[in-house]
């Protein structure tokens, strides 16, 4: 049975371009295969989304407001005297620690039933989401939270990328070990590092170069070490579900989400891998990042107001449910791409210097 990548391909019309030469990129890449291990690191990251022009498909209504406009219709200019305790801190307040009754303002969810993503669940249900491809029962939630919130659709998306390439605490390396073949191999373990080198841009410019190093952090990062069992089936590598905590800075401020259920979705080439890393995105995990990440000021750039998508994310919420039946995590999906790259691990001494400090997890 093919992924959701795979069928993304024939979609495409892709998958017949490369299929014939793939086998023998495959044999080539076996040189990239040392003591059966193959490493990448992440080099682009976005949001699963389905995008029209103007997106007039998915946001009919328009997009969302952001927090200046919202301001302006909670604090009218009519006249009566206001106090800034009562207006700009009463609104910030709702941001860092959001009440559970309804959100004042509306909001605008995405509509439609095509995005990208994985079946996190391995069930095609009736709210689920149909892939580009035609794959049934992508899980997908989070797009209906961000498909109409400019930050994510625009110029300010671009920033999580380029915040991810140059930033060394988000450096993402994934590590495949039991490798015999990455064309078909049926028992694999994926293991994630964060990693401490800078990447090697190519000569474009728009792009990162094989064959570099990456160091990897084994004494901070520790928490950050998490392994999948997996297999590769004609070129796609797909992973069995494990919790995930990803490393996240933004501008100058340093964060974390954590990711339940993560599954990959990858085709794996001897230079690279493209694909999905789908999850359940932990909703406290999320508005801890945002807010310790982004500003206020910030997200006005982009339209987001946080009290409305975090009450969003309430609402849409599809995963994880807590003791009351509250459902914690939201389904998403992140299209992400990698580069290879050659692991250089630190000293034994060293790594365990993290676990001694207390930094394992």
């Amino acid at each position: 049975m093919k992924t959701s990548f795979q069928r993304a391909l024939v979609a495409s019309g892709a998958m017949f371009a490369v299929a014939a030469p793939f086998a023998a990129n495959a044999q080539e890449g076996q040189a990239v295969i040392r003591d059966r291990s193959i490493a990448y690191v992440m080099t682009m990251e976005e949001w699963a989304m389905h995008k029209t022009p103007g997106a007039k498909a998915e946001c009919p209504a328009g997009m969302n407001e952001g927090p200046r406009e919202q301001f302006k219709v909670l604090f009218p200019e009519d006249g009566p005297k206001r106090t800034v305790v009562g207006t700009q801190l009463a609104r910030e307040s709702q941001i860092y620690f959001p009440e559970p009754e309804k959100e004042a303002m509306p909001f605008k969810e995405a509509v439609g039933t095509v995005v990208g993503g994985v079946n996190l669940d391995g069930k095609v249900d009736v709210d689920d989401f149909t892939g580009p491809d035609g794959a049934k029962g992508i899980d997908n939630q989070f797009f209906r939270v961000i498909g109409c919130v400019s930050s994510y659709r625009d110029v300010a998306a671009l920033m999580v990328t380029k915040w991810r390439v140059d930033n060394s605490f988000n450096r993402v390396v994934i590590e495949l070990t039991n490798v015999d073949d990455l064309v078909n191999d049926d028992d694999i373990t994926v293991t994630t590092y964060r990693g401490l080198s800078p990447l090697l841009p190519d000569a474009t410019g728009n792009g990162y170069m094989p064959g570099a190093s990456q160091k990897l952090d084994m004494r901070f990062g520790k928490d950050f070490i998490t392994s999948f069992k997996g297999k590769i089936v004609d070129g796609v590598l797909t992973t069995e579900p494990a919790d995930y905590l990803m490393p996240y800075q933004a501008l100058a401020n340093i964060s974390t989400q954590l990711f339940r259920g993560v599954k990959w979705d990858l085709r794996l080439t001897q230079d690279g891998a493209e694909g999905y890393m789908g999850g359940y995105v932990d909703l406290e995990s999320w508005h801890a990042q945002r807010q310790e990440s982004i500003s206020t000021h910030h997200q006005s750039y982009g339209q987001e107001s946080s009290p409305t998508v975090y009450k969003a994310l309430k609402r849409l919420a599809d995963g994880y449910p807590d003791a009351s039946g509250q459902n914690t995590a939201i389904s998403s999906a992140l299209h992400v791409r990698f580069t290879q790259v050659f692991i250089d691990r630190p000293a034994k001494a060293t790594a365990q210097a993290g676990s001694q400090n207390g930094i394992s997890r």
